[in-house]
């Protein structure tokens, strides 16, 4: 086992601050856990956290479970002193899960390894180690993508591969053990499909540069396979990772899904485990939050505003949850073109939160610069001033920029440039987080931006042409297209989006326009259900394009697509394929 030797000399310092074993028995400490999660989901942070540190650092489910609540502490901030935490956090839970796993010293390779081990040999508390180990090294991963949306080639160098293994020998533990304890299978099988279920589905949403690394170690993530198994956890009710698998659901459906991929999320499945949910935690935070989140996502603003609230006034422990619902409460007023409500929290973004000043100052400035009444001159003062620093305010987590401030950056150096101007900035915002698809699901909010970018492309027609009019003409006409495939009009949309291409070599900043049209060109012939067409669109624009604003993003995005674009074509196929009197394989 070469690959996991290496990871052992990465945790070799932590291995020597390992205690010797605690009286604290199995039983009790994923009892302890489990009551530890319901208190934190019912926003008793403090007492969560009091249950689980006097044991960290000695018992594996106290300390993985405070890996856990850092995690999320990480995932809310985005703040690197947070992140470091988690991951030294991590670095203790993966070395005390090591000491308590079963030596191995022996072993030369895992596939002879698993060939010639009985199980049945095993502690519970060596099984439930190499569980904890293997859910560690996922959080570890998870980090990593969170950290960079690029995905540095270290991922997969450090502890990708024994990731894979460690899951897969966990599968083989549950299947092949003789089970005596129903306890503790229940929890065992719990945190594996947990965790193979989250493991599949962060794979499938990789870009397919990514893809071909895996295959060529011999592992593809299934997004069919992930939810099946998240959806098993969930069912299991008395299961330790029933809440986890609860949260990983509802990120995926109501965020995930809607940042990475042009799909929708199983807004019927949300509001089923929701009902379930806000019964045992009426009003836990993070369960208020996603409500709102659910009727953002149905395009019911003002339901959606009402649970943000709840959410926000439900605690005061935790600061940092509040940004999240601002975050939130903000897009929600920027659709409604409320900018004075939506500049309240986005001023509150930029003066309370560490996540990021150069796009929350960005943010700020679009929200001040949408504003149709006339500013005043310390307005015009604090929006040059907030544009002149947005470059400086840059960050480096984990040695690198993040995509977003360099675009915003890019923005606060075109708006010097284009006499302190930018042109409907805000809608541009709503594009590149992918949020037009939210404004569709009500016609007078999709009518009403309609007006707006039509308005914008009659006052560019009547001024004179400037250096960038390309760019800004070419960003309307994306604008345009995008609203218009949402309001059911494809034929009027394409015109619009081939126009963004048409001006493509005029183009002489704004180079994410003309892919991103493409894509968006590619959804509209998804929705004419011109399925060939798309495909062939989205797989030219990644092969064609390259060295773009928000290229990572868009890539995430094409490969959601073509994967479920090539799944329909394929069901096509099928039907079309399969005699009329011929029962549909699945029967069988």
């Amino acid at each position: 086992m070469e690959e996991e030797e290496d990871l052992d000399d990465e945790f070799e310092d932590a291995y020597e601050t390992i205690p010797r074993p605690s009286e604290m028995d199995l039983e009790t400490a994923m009892q302890e856990a489990r009551t530890a999660v319901h208190l934190f989901f019912n926003n008793r942070f403090d007492e969560a956290w009091d249950m689980l540190k006097p044991w960290v650092g000695s018992s594996m489910y106290h300390t993985i479970g405070n890996s856990v609540f850092c995690f999320m502490e990480a995932v809310l901030t985005f703040d690197p002193a947070s992140i470091q935490k988690t991951s030294e956090a991590l670095k203790q839970s993966v070395a005390l899960c090591n000491f308590f796993r079963k030596k191995r010293n022996a072993i030369n390779s895992i596939g002879k390894y698993v060939k010639k081990t009985n199980y049945d040999n095993y502690t519970p508390e060596e099984i439930h180690a190499e569980l904890c180990y293997a859910e560690a090294l996922l959080l570890k991963a998870l980090l990593t993508f969170i950290e960079d949306e690029t995905l540095p080639k270290s991922f997969f160098e450090s502890s990708y591969k024994i990731l894979i293994c460690c899951f897969r020998e966990c599968q083989i533990i549950l299947n092949s053990k003789q089970w005596v304890n129903d306890s503790y299978k229940l929890h065992f099988e719990s945190g594996v499909r947990m965790g193979i279920g989250a493991f599949n589905l962060m794979i499938s949403l990789l870009p397919s540069r990514i893809i071909k690394l895996l295959e060529f170690i011999g592992f593809s993530g299934s997004k069919d396979t992930g939810i099946e198994e998240l959806v098993t956890c969930y069912e299991s009710r008395h299961g330790l990772r029933h809440i986890l698998s609860v949260m990983t659901l509802l990120t995926y459906n109501l965020i995930v899904v809607y940042v990475l991929s042009r799909s929708e999320g199983d807004l019927e499945f949300c509001d089923e485990i929701l009902k379930e949910q806000m019964k045992l935690f009426p009003d836990g935070a993070w369960f208020l939050f996603f409500k709102g989140r659910l009727e953002f996502m149905k395009g019911n603003i003002v339901e959606s505003n009402n649970w943000y609230v709840k959410s926000w006034k439900s605690q005061q422990v935790w600061p940092q949850f509040h940004h999240l619902c601002f975050w939130d409460l903000m897009w929600t007023n920027i659709v409604r073109q409320e900018w004075n409500e939506a500049l309240f929290y986005a001023n509150k973004l930029m003066t309370e939160s560490k996540w990021s000043r150069s796009i929350y100052g960005y943010q700020k400035v679009c929200l001040m610069l949408m504003i149709k009444t006339d500013l005043s001159i310390a307005d015009h003062q604090e929006i040059d001033s907030i544009m002149s620093n947005i470059p400086k305010w840059r960050q480096r987590i984990a040695g690198k920029s993040l995509p977003m401030e360099k675009f915003c950056a890019k923005k606060s150096e075109r708006y010097f440039a284009q006499n302190k101007n930018l042109v409907l900035p805000c809608f541009e915002l709503l594009l590149v987080w992918n949020l037009f698809k939210v404004v569709g699901k009500k016609w007078e909010l999709c009518d009403a931006l309609y007006r707006e970018i039509e308005e914008s492309i009659r006052k560019l027609d009547a001024e004179a042409e400037g250096p960038l009019d390309a760019d800004n003409r070419a960003l309307l006409l994306l604008l345009k297209g995008a609203c218009l495939n949402q309001m059911g009009k494809p034929y009027l949309a394409e015109e619009a989006l081939k126009g963004v291409s048409a001006l493509a070599k005029k183009i002489k900043e704004d180079n994410y326009l003309v892919p991103y049209s493409l894509v968006e060109l590619a959804m509209v012939y998804q929705q004419q259900n011109d399925l060939e067409r798309a495909i062939h669109l989205l797989e030219d624009t990644r092969k064609n394009y390259t060295g773009y604003s928000l290229e990572s993003r868009l890539h995430f995005q094409i490969h959601s697509s073509l994967m479920e674009l090539n799944k329909g074509k394929k069901i096509s196929s099928e039907k079309m394929c399969k005699p009329n009197n011929q029962p549909s394989t699945s029967q069988f």
